[in-house]
């Protein structure tokens, strides 16, 4: 067999795994009864898939409705975002870690996924472990950096780190190697990294087909991005991360050691923004310093902050919402930044819970019935007009009872 063929396979293995793992693990609800009712636990179980089952099914049949190839290449551009904000939500909406190194652990997957494949000619299927193992091992670093910074501190140091990486990378001009008469620096530099091939699909689907393999490619990344993270989230980490977040003296006092579940989550979360990097490297056929603007990283943010911060679909939702609002104001070139400041401002003065909290609100919402206010008042005196004459039965009762005394 190729090598592409074994990473392949072994990349389908690793999928049949994480869905057995994934569904094995949600079924377990008598592991943590004592922290969500199981119930309702069951409840968002089944309303996460079926939301999940009516959006995946929209997206596998969403290129039939003869969407151009600008259109597909967006669709891609956002199911690889998505990708990265819903694993960054793990981190600063469910642990409540400020942080915004998120990018710089994007760009060491792409950045070692394509070293991998142009100074070793290794295929990029072969490739995509390899950066994602990378990435693991950065965020580990990364969060083991942060252990003893609180709140705004920990969005400085992340933030220092991405912008050293992105200096690091620009300022990076010696010839490491020479292809084909065209001399490589190890980092690509300013122009960044090319050459180091694709993932096949030209070969496989021809030029017109190549646009498809890349879309259901992108759209598996998100839909094995987002299946581990609502693992995570209804397992019993995502209980240990939310009481961290919610009252870090209250978890601390029940045994929950902050240090250690820090490195964890930053951990986990490296692992599918590490390949949603690779895969980014992969389809764009380069990759450079850019991808660590700060602008880029503020519109991933914004895409949690507009969805909702901490919930299951926010990040998806939120990405969709300025994805949409950014293909639209395109056109109006230097309005289209001003437009998008528009709508996070506005989401964030009228919808400090994001669009999943007004569509959560939406359909929460209960009409008030002046007639059942009007008979809970009435239950209400019912209720004081038996304690107090109960009260005063008590109070005769041990005056009788002092008299017979």
């Amino acid at each position: 067999m190729e090598l592409y063929q074994i990473s392949i396979l072994i990349t389908a293995i690793g999928i049949l795994v994480a869905i057995v793992a994934y569904f094995w693990g949600t079924s377990r609800s008598e592991n943590f009864v004592s922290k969500v009712r199981s119930d309702s636990r069951n409840t968002l179980l089944w309303r996460d898939f079926w939301i999940g089952l009516i959006l995946v099914a929209f997206a596998l049949i969403f290129p039939a409705f003869g969407a151009g190839k600008y259109i597909l290449g967006q669709v891609i551009l956002f199911f690889i975002w998505a990708a990265v904000v819903t694993q960054w939500n793990l981190v600063f909406g469910f642990a409540g870690i400020f942080t915004l190194g998120h990018m710089a652990v994007f760009a060491i997957g792409g950045y070692i996924t394509a070293m991998t494949g142009l100074y070793l000619g290794w295929s990029l299927w072969a490739a995509l472990p390899v950066g994602a193992l990378a990435t693991v091992i950065f965020s580990f670093l990364m969060g083991a950096t942060i252990i003893r910074l609180r709140g705004p501190y920990i969005a400085v140091m992340t933030l220092a780190i991405a912008i050293a990486m992105q200096k690091l990378i620009v300022s990076d001009v010696e010839c490491f190697i020479t292809k084909d008469l065209i001399c490589y620096n190890f980092t690509g530099g300013a122009k960044g990294l090319f050459g180091y091939g694709g993932f096949g699909f030209k070969e496989w689907l021809g030029f017109k087909g190549r646009i498809y393999g890349e879309y259901y490619l992108a759209l598996l990344l998100l839909i094995l991005s987002t299946l581990f993270a609502l693992y995570v989230i209804y397992s019993p980490l995502g209980s240990t991360f939310r009481s961290i977040r919610d009252n870090e003296i209250c978890a601390s006092s029940r045994g929950v050691n902050r240090v250690k579940y820090q490195l964890i989550v930053f951990t986990l979360s490296g692992i599918f923004t590490g390949l949603a990097g690779g895969v980014f490297a992969g389809l764009q056929t380069t990759i450079g310093p850019n991808i660590l603007s700060l602008s880029l990283l503020l519109f991933l943010l914004s895409m949690i902050v507009v969805g909702g911060r901490g919930t299951n679909w926010g990040p998806l939702i939120g990405a969709a919402t300025l994805m949409l609002a950014d293909t639209v104001l395109r056109d109006l070139n230097e309005l289209r930044v001003a437009g998008l400041s528009l709508i996070i401002l506005l989401v964030m003065l009228f919808l400090p819970n994001g669009v999943v909290g007004l569509i959560g609100g939406i359909f929460n919402w209960k009409p008030k019935n002046n007639q059942s206010n009007t008979d809970g008042q009435k239950n209400l005196k019912q209720v004081l007009r038996s304690n107090r004459n109960q009260v005063f039965k008590k109070g005769n009762w041990i005056k009788s009872f002092g008299d017979e005394k």
